[in-house]
C-alpha cells in the first residue's frame, strides 16, 4: 500500500523571546527529531539558522516566514529544489573590513560547500536598520531606506538571474543594552530578530523568491557565563554560513501546480509554542483542520493560546511528547488507545 507522504510544519516565532528557538539555532535539535519522525517537514530559518553552525537535513524546507504565511493561505505552492544560485545584498552602511569577512564567509561556502554563488551588490544607501520593542515584549524593527534594498534584489535577480538571496544588513552595535546582556544569558528576547524578518519579508513579498538575512555586527567582548543557547552567535564574524546553506536549497515559491509541488492541504501537522498561536499561518493552518500541538514549556514572551482563539489544538508538555504525537498521528493510531480507561463508543443517531 502506498501513502502520501507525512508532513508537518514546524513553527517558532522569531524575536518573540521563545525558550526554546528563541536563541541562535537552539531548536534546531527539535527540527533535527521531527525530521526523523516526519516525511516531510517544513520549518523557517529562524528554526534552522544556527550563526556558523548548521545541520543538512534532506526531507526538511528552509521556508522563510512571509513565504511560510502564504503557503498556508494556500496562495503559494513549494517547489522543491536541487540547488539555488544564490546571490548575496551587502549594506552599504558595513565597514569595509566588517563587509570583507562576509564576503570571504560567502567564498568560504563555495570553496569548502560547493555552494552556488553569483554575485554581490551593495546597497546604493546604507539600509539604517533601527530595532525596537514593543510592549509585549517582542522585538521588532524598521529600515530608513528599503527602497535600496528592493533595487538591490531587483538587479541580481534581473541581471544575474538569481534564485535565493541573502541579505547583510548593518545592525547597531549596542554591547551596554540591557535587552542584549539578557539575551546572552538566556534570559530575554533576540533584539535583533524582529527586524531580520522586515528585511527578508520585504524582499519574498515584492518577488516571491527565497530570501534570508544575516546581520553584521562587530564581535561582542568575551563574557566567560554565556548561555550555551547564546553561544553560536560569539564564534566569529559573520552569521552568514547558515543562511547560504538554508537558502541552497530552499523551495522555489510557485503558483500554479507541478507533479513535486507541496501545498498547505498536504500538511498533516503544526507543531507551535503554545503561547505564540496568533499567528497568520497558524491561523490559516488551523482553519483547514489540520492537527495543531501546542508545546507547553516552550514559553514566548506572548500569551496567545489556542484555547483563547477557541482553536481545537493537542496541548503536551514538552517537544518530547510533541514527538510522539507525531509518531501515532503518522502510524495512523489513534491518541485514545494510549490513555489507560477507553470509553466505549456511543450512539450518534436514534
Amino acid at each position: 500500500m502506498i501513502h502520501r507522504p507525512y508532513t508537518a510544519v514546524l513553527i517558532v516565532p522569531t524575536g518573540i523571546g521563545a525558550a526554546i528557538g528563541g536563541y541562535a539555532g537552539d531548536a534546531l535539535p527539535v527540527a533535527r527529531a521531527m525530521a526523523k519522525v516526519c516525511d516531510r517537514l517544513i520549518t523557517h530559518p529562524n528554526v534552522l539558522n544556527g550563526a556558523q553552525l548548521y545541520w543538512p537535513m534532506e526531507n526538511t524546507f528552509y521556508v522563510e516566514g512571509y513565504g511560510l504565511d502564504r503557503f498556508a493561505q494556500g496562495d503559494w505552492g513549494l517547489q522543491p529544489v536541487h540547488q539555488n544560485s544564490i546571490g548575496l545584498i551587502l549594506d552599504q552602511g558595513i565597514e569595509p573590513e566588517l563587509r570583507t569577512r562576509h564576503i570571504q564567509a560567502a567564498d568560504a561556502t563555495r570553496a569548502t560547500l560547493g555552494l552556488t554563488l553569483t554575485d554581490y551588490v551593495v546597497t546604493d544607501m546604507p539600509l539604517g536598520v533601527e530595532l525596537r520593542m514593543a510592549a509585549s515584549g517582542a522585538s521588532w524593527g524598521t529600515l530608513a531606506h528599503p527602497d535600496s534594498l528592493l533595487r538591490a534584489a531587483e538587479k541580481l535577480i534581473t541581471k544575474s538571474k538569481v534564485e535565493a538571496i541573502a541579505v547583510v544588513a548593518r545592525f547597531p552595535d549596542d554591547i551596554e543594552s540591557l535587552a542584549l546582556d539578557n539575551y546572552r544569558h538566556g534570559k530575554g528576547v533576540d533584539p535583533l530578530a524582529g527586524a531580520e524578518a522586515v528585511i527578508s519579508h520585504l524582499i519574498v513579498r515584492q518577488f516571491q523568491i527565497p530570501c534570508a538575512h544575516a546581520p553584521a555586527l562587530q564581535p561582542l567582548p568575551l563574557d566567560d557565563n554565556l548561555s550555551p543557547r547564546a553561544a553560536a552567535e560569539e564564534l566569529g564574524y559573520t552569521f552568514l554560513p547558515c543562511v547560504l546553506v538554508g537558502l541552497s536549497r530552499a523551495p522555489q515559491f510557485i503558483t500554479k501546480s507541478h507533479p513535486s509541488t507541496i501545498w498547505a492541504d498536504e500538511v498533516d501537522a503544526v507543531v507551535i509554542p503554545e503561547t505564540a498561536s496568533g499567528g497568520s499561518g497558524l491561523l490559516s493552518f488551523s482553519a483547514k483542520n489540520i492537527r495543531i500541538i501546542a508545546v507547553k514549556d516552550n514559553q514566548t514572551a506572548l500569551n496567545v493560546t489556542p484555547k483563547s482563539l477557541a482553536m481545537e489544538a493537542i496541548t503536551v508538555n514538552s517537544y518530547l511528547e510533541a514527538l510522539g504525537v507525531l509518531v501515532a498521528d503518522k502510524a495512523g493510531i489513534s491518541l485514545d488507545s494510549f490513555r489507560p480507561i477507553l470509553s466505549s463508543l456511543s450512539q450518534a443517531y436514534d
